[in-house]
Order: structure tokens, then sequence, then C-alpha cells
């Protein structure tokens, strides 16, 4: 970097400073490059020695210190067709004035593009006189610390104004002192002003908001020597001054985008103030540019979350200024903009509907311009509320199973859905709803939050509606008697029936006791209904009473009224059957379902009403002895206070006597019961009861 500014220091050099004596020669800083055009003798058409016997005619001094010993060379090339340079060199070191006769020496008539003269490592000359075409003479040994003078002239023929630029290249493994080269005394690399121009030969440019402009331009110092110490840096007007540093320009300027500017870089040891690099200068040249700004009007997309009617905008990503180190504000008006006031605090969370605010982009040197942003939101999609309807699975709880992704919020495609149990939980995306093609809920409510690709969403709500059973009101459990069949029948308004005998009618016949179902269909759903027919239950006789010829039938179960029989043929309401005749009879007994009847066998027994106990063998006794077979027989007498006082059994054969305690009764009357259960299935009790006269002799 440091070459490349210090070979463009000398190649712009190339205008106005060219005379040049040996007390003002250009200190050569660095082995860098050197491009020059030298015009005029100088103050003084100098008696130069040597080979140069004819006299200065286009001229410039050069001021060389050794930094590190070696041999030195160099190529001076001219760039004209006319161009015959002349050079020598004195030292070392010499002294203005008094430099003595070259130790090299060219004066060889060398002329054209290309037409190099110089020292190289090959030649054994050390002087060239003129019409000699050797343009080369022998390198020089050169030792650290000294210092020589290089006197080049462009000569094409005395009285010639031909000027000619030249490049000056070093070779030989010397090293030439520059502080610029230093990295002890420039640590740190200069930074030439402003930015390079369209084509890279020109000046850099600085930007000017207007030309012509009031502009310091010290404001450029620090960026320029970019912290390196022991050095300044001077502006001017020409190159000539940027070279010398003379007049230097200080304080406001008034400046224009035609002229060029120039800047010279001086070093100043602070400890030897007679350092030849002291001398050094490195310069470069700058313009200024015109650099009104352009802000660009631009638009920006929101979304319109949920139809909220506002959109969230970072206005700092708008894109009003594609460039860099500039300032840039947001008002809401045009007329905020140009008042400075109710600047936008918040631009990268800007909450607003669609409208307008400017933007004011502002450069460091102070270009400003203005630009509009239009917010508006991005093309929406639709949403709408959705309703899904579902079969109950559990009619008691009352719930059923729901595909959300069914419901059909929108028919735009290319969207994301989301599913969450309230708006809040959707907006903030708590809460959501992972089984969502298989959702157990009764009937309510969920939320949908549908988003697109430019992440803008709405949320839609779903009614969940569960389809409760519908069930046959006609459908009944029916009773029947166990030997009977029946019809069952579903009930219309149903479009399909399905039966678990496999039928798949309104109604079923020559059903028997059992357990049915039946799938009944409505609209979508199905409901499975139960059915049983069951079978009558019998009544049961639970005990006869016999009173004489009169006998009582009692009965529980079954379902009354009941009806009764002694032949299963003439039937009646009654359960007491009068002046029956002794002995064996049947009694059938039927509830309202007239089912088979139950049958039970009874015995009227005969009655004895008179007994005479006196031992004649005549009426003696009552006797019941035939009906011993009975279970639980059991015949007991009372006297007419209901006192017990006989009490018949297996052991007295069923017999009374007319005795109590072994004593004969008092002559009269007394009462009798015989109970006993029959024999059949339900060992139905059966009770006697009557009256005697017992006559017994005192």
């Amino acid at each position: 970097m440091r070459k490349i500014l210090l070979a463009t220091l000398f190649c712009i050099s190339s205008l106005l400073y060219s005379q040049a004596d040996c007390s003002t020669a250009l200190s050569v800083c660095g082995n860098s490059t050197i491009t020059y055009s030298p015009t005029g003798i100088g103050n003084v058409n100098e008696s130069l020695g040597g080979c140069l016997s004819s006299g200065e005619h286009n001229s410039i001094w050069y001021k060389i210190t050794i930094a590190t010993s070696g041999t030195l060379t160099f190529d001076l090339v001219p760039t004209n067709s006319d161009a015959d340079y002349d050079w020598a060199i004195y030292g070392p070191n010499s002294t203005c004035g008094s430099l003595g006769t070259p130790i090299r020496c060219n004066a060889a008539t060398v002329v054209g593009v290309g037409a190099s003269t110089g020292l190289n490592m090959t030649s054994t000359i050390t002087s060239a006189a003129g019409g000699s075409l050797t343009p080369y003479c022998q390198y020089l040994n050169v030792t650290a610390g000294e210092t020589y003078y290089l006197y080049i002239d462009n000569w094409v023929g005395a009285g010639s104004s031909t000027t000619a630029p030249f490049s000056l290249t070093w070779g030989g493994t010397a090293t030439l002192s520059s502080p610029f080269t230093n990295s002890s005394i420039q640590p740190n690399p200069f930074v030439p002003p402003g930015s390079p121009a369209a084509n890279p030969n020109d000046p850099r440019e600085i930007l000017i908001c207007v030309s012509p402009a009031t502009f310091d331009f010290s404001t450029l110092s620090a960026g320029i020597l970019n912290s390196n110490p022991n050095f300044t840096v001077s502006y001017h007007n020409s190159q000539n001054d940027a070279l010398t540093g003379s007049n230097p320009l200080t304080g406001n300027q008034t400046v224009n985008t035609t002229t060029t500017y120039y800047y010279s870089i001086h070093y100043q040891d602070p400890a030897n103030p007679n350092n030849p690099l002291n001398s050094c200068r490195q310069i470069g040249a700058f313009k200024f540019k015109q650099g009104n700004i352009v802000a660009n009007d631009v638009t920006m997309y929101a979304c319109n979350n949920n139809y909220s009617g506002q959109g969230l905008y970072n206005l700092t990503t708008a894109g009003v200024f594609s460039g860099s180190n500039v300032v840039i504000k947001y008002f809401p008006t045009m007329n905020d903009l140009n008042a400075g006031t109710s600047q936008i605090s918040n631009p990268t969370q800007y909450v607003s509907g669609p409208g307008t605010v400017y933007a004011l982009v502002t450069t460091s040197e102070g270009c400003s311009d203005s630009a509009a942003i239009t917010l508006s939101f991005y093309s929406g999609f639709s949403v709408k509320d959705a309703t899904l309807k579902v079969c109950t699975f559990n009619s008691v709880i009352k719930t059923g199973v729901f595909d959300l992704s069914t419901a059909n919020v929108s028919s735009q495609s290319g969207l994301t859905k989301e599913y969450y149990p309230s708006v809040t939980d959707a907006i903030n995306e708590t809460n959501k709803i992972t089984a969502y093609q298989n959702y157990v809920s009764p009937n309510g409510y969920v939320f949908v939050k549908v988003t697109d690709a430019n992440a803008c969403y709405k949320i839609a709500k779903i009614n969940l509606e569960v389809i409760p059973p519908v069930y046959s009101t006609v459908l009944k459990d029916k009773t029947i008697c166990f030997e009977d069949k029946t019809t069952l029948d579903a009930g219309s308004g149903f479009s399909e029936y399905e039966w678990s005998t496999g039928a798949t009618t309104q109604t079923i016949s020559n059903v028997g006791v059992g357990t049915y179902w039946v799938k009944l269909k409505t609209g979508d759903c199905i409901a499975i209904q139960n059915v049983r027919v069951y079978a009558a239950k019998s009544p049961v006789i639970t005990s006869v009473n016999i009173s004489n010829t009169t006998v009582t039938i009692n009965v529980n179960g079954g379902t009354a009224p009941y009806k009764y029989s002694m032949d299963n043929v003439s039937w009646q309401d009654s359960n007491v059957f009068s002046n029956l005749k002794r002995g064996d009879h049947k009694i059938f007994v039927k509830d309202q379902y007239n089912c088979n009847p139950i049958e039970i066998s009874i015995v009227v027994p005969n009655i004895i009403n008179v007994i005479t106990p006196n031992g004649d063998g005549y009426n003696d006794a009552i006797d019941y002895s035939a009906l011993a077979n009975k279970q639980n027989l059991v015949f007991d007498v009372y006297d007419r206070y209901g006192n017990m006082i006989f009490h018949a059994d297996k052991f007295n054969n069923y017999k009374w006597e007319g005795t109590s305690g072994n004593k004969k009764v008092p002559t009269g009357n007394y009462w009798y019961s015989i109970t006993w259960n029959e024999n059949d299935k339900k060992n139905t009790q059966m009770k006697y009861s009557g009256w005697v006269m017992v006559k017994n002799r005192e």
C-alpha cells in the first residue's frame, strides 16, 4: 500500500514543479517507482560537469539517502518518442555548490519511447558522452547513511521545450531510506480520503452536497494519518505546493467540483530535525464530487393478522437508501419531517394500518433526501367459521371424536393450520392441540390458526356439535308367556334398520323370549337400541284354606288379576270355591297374561262334627291319620277361649279322643285346625279348619 501510494505521488507531480536546483532537490523516499515530467531548468542554469556540458533543458534534482548497503541500479524509461534523457549522479555525501564531478554520467543519444537509460549490473563504463549510444553505466556500491544527488534532464536539442514523462525504477540490493516504508516510524497504513473515481486513474472523490461549498480540510486529517505519530498532513491547490508544503489551505475553504486538490503527508523526526527523511513528503490528489443523494420511495407489506386492521412494520428494512454511513429518521407526515417533529421512536416495531410515513436520509456530509414509505397489507386470504358434526361415541358423557382438519375454514391452498382451545392460545401459540385428527370433545368449540407463506395469520372458530343418538320411542321391552311368540316394532322415521336377527325391516315377527338389538340409522349416525322379551312370571299359590266344604286359594306373583278354575275350563275371578265334595280336587290359576295355568292338588277332608269318646267304637275320635303322608302336618284343638288343649302328631297318630292332659274334656264345642304342605313343587301350604262337639259321659 505504501509503494502504491508513493508511486501515485510522483505520477501526478508532473505539471508545475520542475525548476529544482540541488539545494531544493526532491527527496527520494524509498524504492518506489517515480513517474515525472520535468519542465524548465529551475532557478539557475547550473554548470553540471562531466558528460553534461551543454547546460540544463528540462531538469529535476533528486536527493537519495541509502538505508541499507548494497548495489544500486535504476531504469529511466521515457514515454515520449521525442525524449532524450541525460543524467548525472553526485556523491557520496556531496554538498550543493561543490558537487564536483559526477561519479556516474550519461549523455548518450537515446531518443524515443522505451529508449531507457540508467545504471545496471553489466555495464562497465562510468560516463557516456553524447552521441555514444551507450545508455547504461555501471552500478554503484553504496553504504547505509550515504546521500547522493541525481540530476535528470530531457535534452532534445538546445532551446527545446519538449517535455516527456519518465518512469524511474530502482534496482540492486540496496534500499533507500523512507519514513513511509519503515514500520517502526509508520506502523499503520495511510488512508487516502474519499472514494475511488469511476476511472481509477482519476483523483479520488469526496462527496459534497452542493458546489461550490465551504469545507474544512482538517476534518480529513485524522482519517488520512490513521494514528501514525510524528506525521502531519497539509492541503494544497497545486501539486508543486504539495511537494514543497507551500501555501497550505487552512480553515474553511470554498471548494468546487472542478479543481483538483492535493494532500501532503510530511514526516518530522522528533529527535533529529536534520534527518534527511524530514524532507520526505507523500502526496495524493483528490477532488470534490457533488453527491446529492436520492432516497427511494418504497412500499412495505405487513400482516393484517386476524383482521386486526393494523400491521407490525420494521421501517428500518424499507430500503429507502442503498448506501452506507447515513442516518435515517422516520416521521408520520411530511410536515413533521420538514419541521423535525414527532419523530417515530420505534421504527423497528411500528404498528399502523395502511398509510404512508416518511423517511429522512442524511449522509455524514449533510446531504439529505426524503422518501415516502407506503404501508400496505399483504394480499389477504379469508377464513370463515365452520361447524363439525359427529355422532356421539359415548351417549352417557355425550362426547364425540372430531377430525378438526376436515373443518372447511378456507378454500385457499398453501396454508398451514394449527388448532387451539382458545383465541388467546392461538395468538400466543400455547396449549396446541396435537391430536387434532382424533379430538374427543362434547359440544363446544376450538379455534384454528391459519397461516400463509408470509407468516400472516387469521383465526377461525370451529363449532363442535355432538349428535345425540336417536332411539325408537315405540320399541319397548315386552313380557310374554314363555311358550308364546311376539312382534318387535322399531317404529318409523329411520333410514335403515338392522336387527340382531339379521333382519333389515322395521319390524321382526315370531320373536320368542330373549334379548335383541337393532341398529337405527338417522342421517350418518347409528344408534344401537336393546330390547328384551321377558317370559311372564307364573303366579304362585301360596296357601289354601279349607273350611268345611269351602276352599280359599291365596296367590301372589305373576301379574294380577288372577283367574281360578277347578277344571281348567270354567274360570272365575273369585279365589273362593264353595260346596266342594270331600276328597281330592285340582285347582288351576292363571294371571292376566293368560299363560298356561299352574295347578295343584288339594284334599277336602271328611268332616266329623260330633264325637262320643265312650269306647263303643263309634265316633270315639277325630282321626286324620290319613294325612300323615303330608309334609309338616300339624293338628291342633282349641277351646272356645282359643286355648290350645291338644296337639296331635305322629306319636298319637294324628287322633283326638276328647282329652286334654289325659283327662276327658267337658262336653261342649271345640275348634281345630289342620295344616300341611302339599307334595308339589311349591310345597303349597294347606289349612283346614272346623269344629266338633264332644259328648263325654261324666
